[in-house]
């Protein structure tokens, strides 16, 4: 017989089991919206080498792992590798691991070590999304939290649009690191077009995207509710998302936002696709009705704050925002029932979800050719106008990103199989770059994975989001239409985002690409678990392996998140004492520190190495001389693409007087740096100067070698100058890049003590200018003068000139012409 008060006491345990594992997960479900809310105003751009980037990311890593750890908790007992959903949570580790194998190519130890980081905190959001959003409740509380978060960020934009700057940051400064001086930074974005808003993102096109995803999900979960109140709300947010798209300005969220649409159309029934088109028709009517006063008034506000006219802008936008919430309940109330009926006997035929999307793609064309072709425009504010008129193929945004795509493809050329490791594009660019253009980002996501973990890696990530995306399609075309929607804002998200990623950067902003992993954990967690048959493995085992790699993945990430943290404290210190204090070992201190973790970070590295360059200026001490040198040395082992360490490793040889050694660095890096003008005209400098010096010397192979070099480098210049001259016309140049004076009068002269007068007359001519009041100008005309005498030939009209301003030039141009090499 069994014993009662035994089993009493096993389902009270049971229960008690069950209670402490749903605390546990309703835990980590307000972690997570918690931590996505604190992402959300955390997402300054990874781009590389900015100190005030790092902690964000750390602790973005120390705080993805302690939830994963909860998760370990929470599933711990339900760990299995028994269907293909089981084993995505074994994929996605591939992830990482590719980009741990591309450390091996790194063209930056810094920016590739981050992003194995950020790789690990995508793979644990979205093992820990994959598994949570299997449970409805939580489920549907994660949806509406990121719908709210987004809420949130619109506002806060127009926040920003309407002047109130010093108040939006007050909101979020305590907490954000992307508030500068009480202002957000750059929640404006002001460029030639104008002021562009970006709310939290930074960059008008990222937020673009942002809005884009949130503006369906918006529809479609209006659309999905049954509440009033939040029928209300989701139609309440059309017009301001909208109006915040249009105030972006961005050419790219305009162009993609249609196929994206069309995509969408093609998943939903067509009473759902018809309501959408009409829900997205009220909403632009809305818009394009307050657009201009709302555009007109938030220019006005950013120059100058006035209440009056920020409450009256604030009046019509939420004016505006509840009559289209008004009319879109009204059409969901009492239309969309009806419209659901006498649709029903077609939305069961094949095929039937395709004949309005085609024919939405009519549509869509005709609207571009009116508002590209036609006066329509007009009545969009001059901004937008003008930006719509831009788009096409000759726009130099485009010409520039198929150079970037371009480039992209001969980078990858060097670095096929694993790639050069993450922030690859930001530390290898300068070296491939067509034109000298200035983008450390490579405007297109795939592009920019591709370079940075090779074929290997980037066959490993399509495969896996190839996959998931197929799996969930598959799901979802065979369940009923009520189980079709719980996970769907899911792939509208991911979706969206990566569509638009074709064009631009979207997914270097950390918060972006968690939102994106989010967006495909929630994918996952709708896959029909199919059993596999070959990868099955018994839950034991399963739970002894996955746990065992988790448990070993959460130690290391762990500690290195705490340990860069404590490094970027000190990193910071550093800085701090440097603006307040002139004490060599109070500035030594806390650089040595943060070295001693990160023992190749070049900011705290290159201060540590002017510091000691400071002490061997003051004291000539060979020790601070070596120290730094050591330092320089270590750090571009690590960053063998960082201009500033080369620059800084030339300046202290030069201070030694170590001249060959610098210029052997000049020389080596002039290939990695082919548009900095800047750089040519320096090494120029140098190649003459110590040719002369070897003249000198009585050396005349060094002479010879380093004109040589001087004169390769002059030919690159006026090599690169024609090439830029075959620039698309509507593309433009970038940074300036032209034969100065300088660099002339130096080629010039090189080619003149070379004994070729001939060609260096050639030269010289080339820099001949109607001021010779200027030294430079008046040092080219003495020195081309005096190569035309030596080939028995005169400028007359040059030579007066010369003359006329001082009758010493005679003699002058007598003693280069007599001038024996």
């Amino acid at each position: 017989m069994s014993n009662p008060v035994y089993g009493k006491q096993k389902k009270t345990s049971s229960k008690a089991t069950a209670n402490s594992a749903s605390t546990l997960l309703w835990s980590l479900s307000i972690g997570l919206i918690l931590f996505l809310l604190w992402s959300a105003f955390q997402v300054a751009l990874f781009n590389g080498q900015l100190l005030q980037f790092e902690a964000p990311i750390y602790w973005a890593v120390a705080i993805t792992t302690l939830l994963f750890i909860l998760w370990v908790a929470i599933y711990f007992k339900q760990m299995k590798l028994e269907t293909q959903q089981d084993w995505l949570k074994v994929a996605v580790i591939m992830l990482p691991l590719t980009y741990v194998l591309s450390l091996v190519n790194a063209a930056s130890g810094y920016l590739a070590t981050n992003m194995v980081l950020i790789q690990c905190i995508y793979a644990m959001i979205f093992v820990m999304t994959m598994y949570v959003l299997q449970n409805n409740k939580i489920n549907h509380i994660i949806q509406f939290s990121l719908i709210g978060i987004a809420y949130v960020i619109v506002v806060y934009g127009f926040l920003n649009w309407l002047g109130a700057f010093s108040f939006a940051g007050k909101l979020v400064g305590w907490f954000s690191s992307g508030v500068v001086n009480g202002v957000y930074n750059q929640a404006i974005w002001n460029d030639a077009n104008g002021a562009r808003l970006a709310s939290v993102f930074q960059y008008p096109n990222t937020y673009a995207a942002f809005l884009m995803a949130f503006l369906f999900i918006s529809i479609f979960s209006m659309i999905r509710t049954k509440k009033i109140y939040v029928q209300l709300l989701h139609g309440f947010m059309l017009v301001p998302i909208v109006l915040s798209l249009l105030l972006t300005l961005s050419r790219t969220g305009l162009v993609m936002l249609p196929i994206v649409f069309v995509i969408l159309l093609l998943l939903l029934k067509p009473a759902k696709q018809i309501l959408w088109f009409i829900y997205s028709g009220i909403s632009a009517i809305g818009t394009l009705l307050i657009l201009n006063p709302i555009n007109t008034a938030g220019l006005e506000l950013q120059k100058q704050f006035t209440s009056s006219l920020a409450a009256k802008s604030w009046a019509i936008l939420i004016g505006a925002s509840l009559v289209v919430a008004m009319l879109c309940w009204v059409i969901q109330r009492f239309v969309a029932p009806k419209l659901e009926g006498k649709l029903q006997s077609w939305s069961s035929r094949k095929a039937s979800s395709a004949w309005i999307p085609l024919g939405s793609i009519v549509l869509i064309a005709v609207l571009a050719v009116l508002l590209l072709g036609t006066g329509l425009r007009n009545i969009l504010p001059d901004s937008i106008s003008t930006r719509l008129e831009n788009i096409n193929f000759q726009q130099h945004s485009v010409l520039e990103r198929i150079t970037f795509y371009k480039d992209a493809t001969k980078l990858f050329a060097d670095y096929p199989v694993i790639g050069a490791g993450g922030g690859a594009w930001t530390a290898l660019y300068e070296k491939y770059q067509n034109n000298p253009y200035v983008s450390a980002q490579a405007h297109n996501f795939f592009m920019q994975y591709l370079v940075e973990v090779g074929l290997i890696g980037f066959i490993v990530f399509m495969a896996f989001i190839l996959y998931v995306f197929y799996q969930y399609i598959r799901s979802y075309v065979r369940r009923s239409e009520d189980e079709r929607e719980f996970h769907f804002v899911y792939f509208i998200l991911s979706m969206s985002i990566l569509v638009l990623s074709l064009l631009d950067f979207n997914m270097s902003y950390v918060f972006i690409g968690m939102l994106v992993f989010l967006g495909l954990g929630g994918m996952a967690a709708a896959i029909e678990p199919k059993p596999t048959r070959r990868l099955k493995m018994s839950a034991a085992t399963a739970r002894g392996v996955y746990n065992t790699i988790a448990g070993i993945v959460i130690i290391v990430l762990l500690i290195i998140s705490i340990r860069f943290l404590q490094a970027d404290q000190y990193a910071n210190e550093g800085k701090v004492v440097a603006q307040n204090s002139q004490d060599f070992q109070q500035l030594k201190d806390p650089l040595e520190k943060d070295l001693s973790i990160r023992s190749t970070h070049f900011d705290s590295l290159m201060m540590l190495a002017s510091l000691y360059q400071q002490g061997y200026t003051q004291t000539q001490d060979d020790q601070f001389y070596m120290a730094a040198l050591e330092l320089l040395q270590r750090g571009l082992k690590a960053e063998p693409y960082n201009k500033a360490i080369v620059k800084q490793m030339i300046d202290l040889y030069e201070l030694k007087g170590e001249v060959d050694q610098a210029y052997a660095l000049r020389k080596e890096y002039a290939d990695h740096y082919i548009w900095d003008m800047a750089w040519y005209e320096q090494f120029i400098s140098r190649s003459f100067d110590l040719g002369y010096q070897a003249i000198g010397q009585g050396d005349l192979t060094k002479k010879k070698s380093y004109f040589s070099s001087g004169l390769a480098a002059y030919q690159h210049v006026v090599d690169g100058v024609e090439h830029l001259k075959t620039l698309p016309e509507g593309q433009l140049q970038g940074q300036p890049f032209e034969v100065t004076p300088t660099m002339i009068l130096n080629a010039g002269k090189m080619k003149y003590m070379l004994n070729d007068s001939s060609e260096a007359a050639a030269i010289l001519k080339k820099g001949i200018a109607e001021d010779l009041n200027d030294v430079t100008n008046r040092e080219i005309a003495r020195w081309y003068l005096a190569s035309l005498k030596r080939d028995f030939q005169l400028d007359e009209a040059l030579y007066n000139k010369m003359i006329a301003i001082s009758p010493g030039e005679a003699d002058e141009i007598k003693k280069i012409a007599e001038l024996n090499f």
